[in-house]
């Protein structure tokens, strides 16, 4: 950089630009003076070269250069182009190959955090469960800030890691990294809009961050209002969308007006139409309706029916009350929950619930009203196809770029997390049964109700759903070691990892021991972590390591599930073992046929065929929802059945050739 020369200076008020000290604008190029035009400078401004050209929609070129723009302290880069700025830009660092025009102003102003360190109320509106948002903040860091209140010290700790990276993000200076775009946008103050982001029409954007990267770029869209805010890669923010005190994960997407604030989205998050406030909201949630109002709850893996609303308060003490949807919970259309209540993993809830439910011991449920009462349906979600179909498309449907993924993501249906819930509800449901009899209508569980054939179904489903699991971990174990003898294969089944006994929790999407989580967070209240990255780096190795924890949970409880001891396992017993799986296996993947076979009912084919009779009706149903027997689904369960039976079969053969 130098400064201009007479000539120069000349040339560019000949250009309509003028400057309060011509000594503090600095170039790098002559050649690119003639595009700096009608520009007013003031105080210190750096100018790159204009050598190229950007490509608009419709194949019109315009090039690079400042046109028509006021600038104070202000940098550019190489090959930008900055036009039309109504009010002016000032304090900014602007990269290399920049396009900004038709932008009202950008102001970084005193020393600003960029979003950093702003504190969101989740879950209670009048505080005590804030969240501070930053740059690199996990699903699970925001789980410990948010429900681990009860060890102050770690919060502490959390807390001052989160105050030492903001410190080294607090600047008077904002940033517009490299191939940035912002056109037609009104007001951006104290935000740093990260590499190749797109900020499109946007309304306001204020206290904020973009972490946008070439791989991931972040969009914002038209009439879009933000304020103290992070928005991670690969992310969108669209449609008069409004956020404030929001903080959105990576790859999620927010549009058709929504309305946030003082909530978290972690990643994969879709958020449409509805409203949110003081909710924590874990990967894969997702809710499209206008009607939908989710308030002061905390879920995962989560799709709100249209209509689905929640109360925080009970007309007291004002809106303190909190509630839970456990991963895979489901809303249907005008359901109705008042917190406080815990609704279990991957259950329904369908009506409307005012008696504050607690079923996090049965998971897998269908909570229903009925004449104003809550009626629980135990397990009955293990046969449905929606649950299944659920667990294979989260997989699919994850967004994010492969590299520098934050929240760490265990996809699995049945787990010792879920497993665990199971065996404590079959133990519930036995219970109940010797408490009140065999033969009695219904059966009172916390403060709702459960029939006699659903209290039935459900300890049938809930042994299905323990035997397929504690099947499924022996046989990826046998096929991990060494079957060669008989030896060498018990020796093989005992665990060689010590992690992994006890309760294990769902930490916004990690599914880990509980022991081995409390060991991390005394290493943080002792000092032995000391930054916010090795707490996270911590948290993902006990992720990389599941499958290990796994078995040695699952061993345990295969051996108190069969009454066996260690040291007396047969082969018999693990031929009984894997006959029972494959039998539970084929027998879920059965309901689960019959259950995809409802959708092709006749009363399924209602509203087609409208101007024919039952044949025409049938045909027209085919060409848009296929036949039953080659639809993706159907041949896909039989194939399952087909597959895990010969795996059953191979696995015995193999074991009773050791016998």
């Amino acid at each position: 950089m130098r400064q201009l020369t007479t000539e120069e200076i000349k040339r560019l008020e000949a250009q309509g630009c003028s400057a309060q000290d011509w000594t503090e604008v600095l170039v790098s190029d002559a050649p690119s003076l003639k595009y700096v035009r009608g520009a007013r400078f003031s105080g210190h401004i750096e100018i790159g070269k204009f050598e190229n050209s950007f490509e608009m929609a419709g194949g019109i070129h315009k090039h690079t250069g400042i046109f028509n723009a006021t600038l104070h302290n202000v940098t550019i880069g190489d090959n930008c182009c900055i036009e039309n700025i109504k009010n002016y830009i000032a304090n900014y660092d602007i990269a290399n190959d920049c396009f900004i025009e038709n932008v009202d102003i950008i102001i970084c102003e005193g020393h600003s955090t960029f979003g950093n360190g702003v504190e969101v109320a989740v879950l209670n509106e009048t505080g005590g469960r804030e969240v501070t948002i930053h740059d690199h903040l996990t699903a699970h860091e925001a789980y410990l800030q948010a429900i681990y209140r009860h060890r102050p010290a770690l919060i502490d700790q959390i807390k001052r890691f989160v105050a030492e990276y903001t410190a080294t993000r607090t600047s008077d200076r904002g940033t517009i990294g490299q191939h940035a775009t912002i056109v037609d946008t009104g007001y951006i103050k104290n935000t740093y809009i990260g590499p190749y982001a797109k900020v499109e029409g946007a309304g306001r954007l204020k206290n904020g961050t973009l972490n946008s990267r070439q791989e991931a770029p972040v969009h914002i869209g038209y009439g879009v209002i933000a304020d103290d805010f992070i928005v991670q890669d690969g992310s969108s923010v669209e449609d008069c969308t409004t956020i404030s005190r929001v903080y959105v994960g990576q790859a999620c997407m927010l549009g058709h007006g929504y309305s946030a604030s003082d909530s978290l989205f972690f990643c994969n998050c879709q958020e449409e139409n509805g409203e949110a406030c003081a909710i924590f909201a874990g990967p894969f949630t997702v809710t499209h309706h206008k009607s939908t109002l989710l308030i002061a709850g905390m879920f995962s893996f989560m799709n709100a029916g249209s209509g689905s609303n929640q109360s925080n308060h009970m007309y007291k003490l004002g809106p303190i009350h909190q509630g839970a949807l456990e991963r895979g919970a489901k809303t249907s259309s005008d359901s109705y929950i008042l917190w406080p209540a815990r609704i279990g993993a991957f259950s329904l809830v369908m009506g409307r619930h005012s008696s504050n439910p607690d079923t996090s011991a049965l998971p897998f449920s269908y909570l229903i009203e009925k004449n104003g009462e809550t009626y629980l349906a135990p397990a009955v979600n293990l046969r449905s196809v929606g649950t299944v179909r659920d667990a294979q498309k989260w997989p699919k449907r994850d967004k994010r770029y492969k590299d520098g993924r934050l929240d760490q993501i265990n996809f699995n249906l049945l787990s010792p997390y879920t497993i665990d819930k199971m065996i404590r509800g079959l133990h519930i449901l036995e219970e109940l049964e010797n408490l009140s009899g065999a033969t009695s209508d219904v059966y009172a569980y916390q403060s709702a109700k459960i029939s006699n054939s659903a209290l039935h179904r459900g300890q049938k489903l809930y042994r299905i759903a323990i035997q397929k699991f504690l099947g499924n971990s022996l046989i990826s174990r046998l096929e991990k070691i060494d079957c060669s003898n008989v030896e060498s294969l018990l020796e093989g089944l005992k665990p060689t990892s010590t992690i992994g006994h006890g309760e294990w929790v769902d930490l916004a999407g990690l599914i880990a021991p509980k022991a081995s989580i409390n060991n991390v967070l005394d290493d943080v209240e002792r000092g032995n972590i000391s930054s916010g990255q090795r707490l996270n780096d911590e948290l993902r190795a006990i992720h990389s390591n599941y499958y290990e924890y796994e078995w040695t949970w699952a061993y345990e409880k295969m051996l108190q599930y069969y009454d066996l001891r260690p040291d007396r396992i047969t082969i018999e017993d693990l031929i009984m073992i894997v006959r029972q799986w494959k039998e539970s296996v084929v027998s879920l993947d059965k309901m689960l046929y019959e259950d995809a076979k409802k959708e092709f009912s006749l009363s399924a084919k209602t509203g087609f065929g409208f101007d024919g009779h039952d044949r025409t009706a049938e045909a027209d149903f085919e060409q848009v929802r296929g036949a039953f027997e080659s639809n993706a689904f159907v041949t896909e369960v039989l194939a399952h059945i087909e597959r895990k039976s010969a795996l059953g079969d191979r696995i015995i053969a193999m074991l009773e050739g050791l016998a």
